[in-house]
C-alpha cells in the first residue's frame, strides 16, 4: 500500500525565507512518519491576482491548474506561512483562493472538503506566526479541512536555523515530529464501531 501523499505549501517567495526552510523541515518530518510529502514553492506558480472575470473568460490559469492538481491527488495539506499585519501572506491566500474555484463537475471546495491539515510559521518576531496560525487554521476549517491539534511556531526565526537551514533543536513551540504524528493518525481509516 502506497504512503499517503501531502502537499505541504510554503506561502512565501522570498528565496532566504526561514518559512521555506520550515517547510522542507516539514517535509524531512513528514518522511521519516512514513508519508509522501511534496513540496509546493509558490515561486514555482505563478499566477495572478484572483478576477472572476479573469476565471470567466479563460478558466484557470495553467499555474493554478498543475497546484490545484497536486492538492487534488494529496491526502492532506501542510500550509506554511509568514505573519504579514497578523494574517497570512497575500500570495497563499491568492493560490487558495484559485485553487479553490470549482472546475466542471466539482463541487464546492471539493479539493479541500473533509481532508486534515496542518499548520505551521515562524517569524522575526518574538509570538513566532502565533496570529497567522489562528488565522489560517481559522480559514482551512471554515473550507471544511480537519485541522490537526499540533502546529508548529518559531519565533526569533533569524536564530532558529543553522547555516545549513535546519532547524536547531528546541527552537519551535510544538514538533515537526508531532505534527507528523497527528497527521499521520488523521489519515487512518476509522475502525467500524
Amino acid at each position: 500500500m502506497a504512503a499517503p501523499r501531502i502537499l505541504v505549501i510554503v506561502g512565501s517567495t522570498r528565496q532566504a525565507s526561514t518559512n521555506r526552510m520550515l517547510a522542507r523541515e516539514a517535509v524531512d518530518a513528514l518522511r521519516r512518519a512514513g508519508l509522501e510529502a511534496t513540496l509546493a514553492d509558490l515561486r514555482d506558480f505563478p499566477m495572478p491576482l484572483y478576477d472572476g472575470d479573469l476565471e470567466t473568460a479563460s478558466g484557470l490559469p495553467p499555474a493554478a491548474k498543475k497546484l490545484k492538481d497536486l492538492a487534488r491527488e494529496a491526502a492532506a495539506l501542510v500550509m506554511v506561512s509568514p505573519e504579514y499585519n497578523g494574517s497570512y501572506s497575500a500570495v497563499l491566500k491568492n493560490a487558495i483562493d484559485w485553487i479553490s474555484r470549482p472546475e466542471p463537475g466539482e463541487g464546492p471546495l471539493e479539493v479541500f472538503r473533509g481532508k486534515p491539515a496542518a499548520v505551521l510559521s515562524t517569524s522575526p518576531g518574538a509570538g513566532g506566526g502565533s496570529r497567522v496560525l489562528k488565522a489560517l487554521r481559522e480559514l482551512l476549517q471554515g473550507m471544511r479541512m480537519k485541522v490537526v491539534p499540533t502546529q508548529v511556531s518559531v519565533p526569533n526565526s533569524a536564530a532558529a536555523f543553522d547555516p545549513d537551514g535546519h532547524l536547531i533543536p528546541g527552537a519551535a513551540t510544538g514538533t515537526l515530529d508531532q505534527l507528523s504524528a497527528d497527521l499521520a493518525q488523521a489519515l487512518q481509516p476509522k475502525a467500524a464501531a
